[in-house]
């Protein structure tokens, strides 16, 4: 088990990670894992995240899934180099209406020009909200 030190390192280390995304951090997401072969973000519902019937928004949802994926995606890059999504495809399957949403983001494809990434979004019972897959660019560095 991890003495308290190295927990709170975890955690300041994971809040920089969301520090990096300015949204992801205005939205309350928050990271429970990242490396990368995966990162675990979750976003806890809310009623400002909401479309009518206290559903959340599909926009917060794909904001989660995005947020996680482009993490992945960036830890597994060498050092310099950038990503940029070039494609995102979000199929939602039920509605969010309270507790907490998980997303678990995963390489699928690491290749030398672009990162293919997966992330599945599951509610508080463990079924599977929604399902992302993006393409992210690499930009190598200037120099």
């Amino acid at each position: 088990m991890a003495d308290c030190e190295t927990l709170a390192g975890v955690s300041a280390e994971l809040e920089t990670l969301i520090a990096l995304m300015p949204l992801a951090g205005h939205l309350g997401i928050t990271l429970s894992e990242a490396s990368p072969d995966r990162v675990v973000a979750e976003l806890a519902w809310a009623p400002h995240l909401c479309t009518s019937g206290e559903v959340m928004h599909g926009g917060a949802l794909m904001t989660l899934a995005d947020s996680a994926g482009a993490l992945v995606a960036i830890l597994g890059l060498p050092t310099g180099a950038t990503t940029a999504t070039i494609t995102s495809t979000t199929q939602l399957f039920r509605p969010v209406t309270g507790a907490t949403v998980r997303a678990v983001s995963v390489p699928l494809h690491r290749g030398r020009t672009t990162v293919t990434v997966q992330t599945s979004l599951h509610d508080s019972a463990d079924r599977l909200v929604a399902q992302t897959t993006q393409i992210q660019a690499i930009r190598q560095s200037a120099g």
